[in-house]
């Protein structure tokens, strides 16, 4: 039987029997995984989880046909039978004339520099006492009947990425998370709410009875909901959900929906679709970000990137596929897995923060909607049509009042971009940040 092999041996080796077995050009990941959370319900360990994972995946291209194969296995008398696979299928696919590897070698900077892994490997006790502390927290508040669990995590990944034209270079990243669930009120009348952290560093994680105490407030204040009257009002979304509008203008400003021209937006590069002062920027390079990377899936090395520019749409988010499709070059932001494709991916997204205060934009409301939570997935990137189940608070007299729920709000993205604004509260927690934003006309469907 033969060794196991380090990683970039490993993938060195899977390269040459790509090339050997008729590539003419190839890349290959390797990305090694494990974690491991625990799960506490009412003081009682309710889940403990541990899991590791190895996945090696090797994309080949004959000429402008490819294909992918992947294999948990890293033994090295494997690799030509799975190099001579991707091969025998490259051959038989139509070629692509956008596909193929970046042009250009570029070194990769030291993934070190942001800081992405603190070393820490916390165990199930440190875990456990995390969890504890959060759901006791949450319970200890008066009114809280139940709950619905605490869990803490901790995860580690690291992947390693070679290709044909001499690229070669591992990032290792951590990830810290921390969530909790608390119930109020009893029988029919309970309410849920929750709240949650993740981090790179564990000292960076926000303390978890402070999250547990959030929970519990923001369950306690849900309690006897009503369903407010059909209208059309302003509305107001928490940080909690506005950055879902942030994602939907990522997702129709995709380098492949655009080139599919499947987005409401596949005209509008170089205009207005933001207010004046309205800025988005997705940055790969931020210190200890949850999506930081120096380079992208391809190879090719990242910077920050500037998508809205004051209300004008400055770019698409590309890789090398639609990027060629759209006769343009790659701005870094391929994602990949072992087993898929390259496609563009934003990174760490945000929308800059406004110059309000939240109170001050509530405040001018004399009739309105504070939403706290979205659901369902009524988006239509064609169209732009939005319509999302809803819940959160009245607002009245420009301060919040009574819970509502079981409502609806629509409107079109194109409107919703065009008139929102942004308040001054912007805190980087998620992969996607936004301020508290402001929609000053949306259709509510409730009673």
């Amino acid at each position: 039987m033969a060794p196991r092999q380090a990683p970039f041996s490993a993938l060195d080796a899977l390269l040459s029997a790509a090339r050997r077995a008729g590539a003419t050009a190839a890349d290959a990941v390797w990305v090694d995984s494990q974690a491991l959370s625990v799960t506490r319900r009412l003081g009682k360990i309710e889940q403990l989880e541990r899991s590791e994972s190895r996945d090696i995946g090797l994309r080949v291209f004959v000429g402008q046909a490819s294909a992918i194969v992947s294999t948990g296995s890293d033994r090295a008398d494997a690799f030509s039978d799975l190099a001579e696979r991707a091969v025998a299928m490259a051959r038989i696919v139509p070629a692509d004339q956008f596909a193929g590897l970046p042009e250009t070698i570029h070194s990769p900077d030291d993934p070190a520099s942001l800081d992405l892994d603190d070393g820490t490997t916390p165990d199930v006790a440190t875990l456990l006492a995390r969890a504890e502390a959060a759901e006791d927290a949450a319970l200890g508040v008066p009114g809280i009947s139940n709950s619905d669990g605490a869990e803490a995590s901790h995860s580690r990944t690291t992947a390693f990425l070679a290709t044909s034209t001499g690229f070669a270079a591992a990032t290792s990243r951590a990830s810290h998370g921390l969530s909790i669930t608390a119930m109020a009120g009893t029988g029919t009348g309970m309410q849920r709410d929750y709240d949650y952290h993740t981090a790179v560093h564990a000292s960076d994680l926000q303390d978890p009875a402070s999250l547990g105490r959030n929970a519990a407030s923001r369950a306690l204040a849900r309690l006897n909901p009503s369903r407010p009257a059909t209208a059309t009002l302003p509305v107001v979304f928490d940080p909690r959900v506005s950055a879902s509008l942030v994602s939907h203008l990522a997702s129709a400003i995709n380098g492949a929906a655009i080139a599919r021209g499947t987005s409401f937006l596949k005209d509008r590069l170089g205009s207005r679709i933001l207010p004046a002062n309205v800025t988005i920027i997705d940055d790969p390079r931020r210190r200890r970000g949850l999506r930081s990377r120096t380079y992208d899936g391809e190879a090719m090395p990242t910077a920050p990137l500037t998508l809205v520019d004051n209300g004008i749409l400055g770019c698409w988010l590309l890789d090398w596929r639609s990027a060629r499709q759209l006769g343009l070059a790659s701005n870094a932001r391929a994602a990949r897995g072992a087993s898929s494709n390259p496609s563009p991916s934003a990174t760490n997204l945000y929308m800059q923060a406004g110059a309000d205060a939240p109170e001050a934009l509530i405040g001018s409301i004399k009739l309105g909607i504070y939403v706290t939570e979205l659901m369902g997935m009524g988006v239509n990137l064609l169209t732009g049509d939005y319509s999302r189940g809803a819940s959160g608070f009245m607002i009245r007299d420009g301060a919040l009042a009574e819970p509502v729920a079981e409502f609806t709000i629509a409107s079109t993205l194109p409107t919703m971009f065009a008139t929102l604004t942004p308040a001054n509260d912007l805190a980087f927690r998620h992969g996607t940040d936004a301020p508290t934003i402001h929609i000053p006309q949306m259709t509510i469907a409730g009673a």
